[in-house]
């Protein structure tokens, strides 16, 4: 009772305050507010109200006013109008809906012609939850018999919202519970699972998912015979892939430019330039023209072979015919001439392609900042980077790894950490390849006085965890406790992705407790409040922290559950029987 008066009272304040600025000012508080000064409560019409007129500032103010149970009305009032529902949800936080209203919410806004606002309400639901669990999905038919809609395409951005967030297991595991339900995704669903498949290397699951289309008599289109060539081309079966054409044709789909692109590309991958070239007269036939992806694929192939001449002449033959090369051609050349070490004609392709108007991407300044830095000549590497901020690019994680790699190699440790710093500042996870280039730096760090904090610890660890090196990052979690810095839930994470559940290693368990057990002090020696007290008890990790792994881990995951899963055995002879079943 004590409680819900002081949340009143607390309401009652913040309201107060907001419309009434002036009304505490310059006077104590001496007695209770009058009831004229009380908002009334917001009432389903009042708030559709709002809506319709699309008062959305006034929306935002009443926001601590609006809970679950009106939410779920308005949203009901406003079945037919879901492009307001879909700007009135953008507006307000997820936490005033419960998982009830969200799903109502999800079921109106996915009747929207674009896919794009049921797909961010979709993401924005999964995050706020675990994962993936038969809840969600029994609200969400709830929700859509309750409004009385027959479609089942909110069930579909589910699993194609956790494709975006790089879910792969959960998004399986959706598939199965759907299946269970009796509701059977889309094709082009499918197509994203396999295609977050085929980008995670997991070519396995992608035949096991798609064994399971053949099973539920989900019919295979154009995108899915191209997804599933692309993966036994990343597999290497260029043969198979090439039969899997006729496959794709038998089944009433004529192959397009992409089909041939990614055999073409498996090809150049292999070094077997003769038989792209093949198939790319082949295509000529079929009246598919090459485009920019084509030609950069044999180029890229004769420069990995080295055969950069060779290379330059098919461009200029290509160009007489009337192709117009793009920043993809070009870097395809300066990509070869980097890895040979001949930095002056690199140079020389990237002014040409200026004097074209063909504008550098990130990938050129890539490819040129690493050969510079492998070379020892940083000067001219900086310039670049220089170049490269005064035109507002944003660094991606390529970028990064490059230059923290670049100024490790040259000694030039107090650089590489600043940029470490400011990728995690611009919310870029840095990868194996940045830990990598840290940890064989870090004996170095101490020498030139650098006092490392609680993030570049957890970096450094979870470097060490992904490279295998469990052991040292048990040293690592020792030196940062030792130096009174406490280790928090990153640091967790990452030794029970490393080196297993903490509760199963001595050595581990025990610094952890001595960790927690510890007066929390940054390496200055100062009090950090945002940290656990001293003498806290050890509590050994929880099963929802064990949830909260890297989508590396996911990965890993989804690759291990293909063995509880009857892989085909004859792949192409599944394919074959769908195509007679047609």
């Amino acid at each position: 009772m004590v409680t819900m008066k002081l949340c009143r009272f607390r309401h009652h304040c913040k309201f107060s305050s907001l419309y009434f600025p002036n009304l505490h000012r310059n006077r104590p508080f001496t007695s209770q507010p009058s009831p004229s000064r009380i908002p009334p409560a917001v009432t389903p019409h009042e708030l559709q109200s709002s809506i319709l007129n699309s008062q959305w500032h006034f929306i935002e103010h009443l926001a601590d006013s609006l809970n679950p149970s009106l939410i779920s009305a308005t949203l009901l009032n406003l079945r037919a109008k879901p492009n307001l529902v879909s700007k009135f949800i953008e507006r307000i936080e997820l936490r005033r809906l419960d998982l009830e209203s969200s799903c109502l919410a999800l079921v109106i806004v996915s009747r929207l012609p674009s896919p794009k606002p049921a797909l961010e309400l979709a993401k924005r639901v999964l995050k706020s939850r675990v994962g993936i669990s038969s809840d969600i999905l029994s609200k969400l038919d709830h929700a859509r018999k309750k409004l009385s809609v027959d479609s089942s395409i909110s069930f579909d951005f589910m699993i194609r919202g956790l494709c975006q967030l790089k879910k792969a297991e959960e998004a399986f595991k959706c598939l199965k519970m759907m299946k269970n339900m009796g509701i059977l995704p889309k094709v082009e669903t499918c197509n994203d699972m396999l295609s977050l498949f085929l980008r995670l290397n997991s070519t396995e699951m992608a035949w096991v998912l798609y064994a399971e289309m053949f099973r539920l008599k989900i019919s295979s289109n154009s995108h899915t015979f191209n997804i599933m060539i692309n993966v036994l081309c990343k597999e290497g079966k260029l043969k198979s892939a090439m039969e899997f054409v006729g496959f794709m044709e038998a089944a009433g789909f004529k192959p397009n430019v992409v089909t041939y692109n990614t055999i073409i590309n498996g090809y150049c991958s292999k070094g077997k330039i003769e038989h792209a070239r093949n198939i790319m007269g082949e295509m000529k036939i079929r009246g598919i023209y090459p485009d920019s992806y084509t030609y950069g694929s044999i180029i890229r192939g004769l420069c990995k072979e080295g055969r950069l001449d060779e290379a330059v002449r098919f461009l200029d033959k290509t160009v007489e015919s009337g192709f117009v090369p793009t920043a993809v051609t070009y870097n395809a050349l300066i990509d070869g001439y980097c890895n040979k070490g001949d930095l002056e004609k690199a140079f020389g392709f990237r002014d040409e392609m200026v004097k074209k108007g063909i504008e550098p991407n990130l990938s050129t300044y890539n490819m040129l900042m690493h050969t510079l830095f492998m070379d020892g000549k940083d000067a001219t590497a900086e310039s670049l980077i220089k170049e490269m901020r005064e035109k507002g690019m944003k660094l991606d994680d390529f970028t990064y790894n490059i230059l923290i790699n670049g100024y490790c190699q040259s000694g030039n440790v107090k650089k590489a950490l600043e940029l470490l710093d400011e990728m995690l500042a611009n919310g870029i996870q840095p990868t194996k390849i940045t830990y990598t280039s840290l940890i064989h730096v870090r004996d170095e760090m101490f020498n030139i006085g650098f006092n490392p904090t609680r993030l570049t610890y957890n970096a450094l660890i979870q470097g060490l965890c992904k490279n295998k090196e469990g052991g040292l990052a048990e040293e690592l979690l020792k030196e940062m406790v030792s130096r009174g810095i406490t280790p928090d839930d990153s640091t967790y994470i990452s030794l029970i992705e490393g080196i297993g559940d903490v509760e199963d290693q001595t050595e581990p368990n025990k610094t952890m407790r001595e960790g927690m057990s510890k007066p929390t002090h940054d390496h200055d020696g100062k009090n950090n409040e945002n940290t656990s007290q001293p003498n806290q008890e050890y509590k050994p990790i929880s099963p929802q922290m064990q949830n909260r792994i890297t989508d590396d881990v996911v990965t890993c995951k989804a690759e291990q559950s293909i063995k509880k899963e009857p892989v085909m055995q004859q792949r192409l002879e599944v394919t074959n029987s769908h195509i007679h079943n047609k």
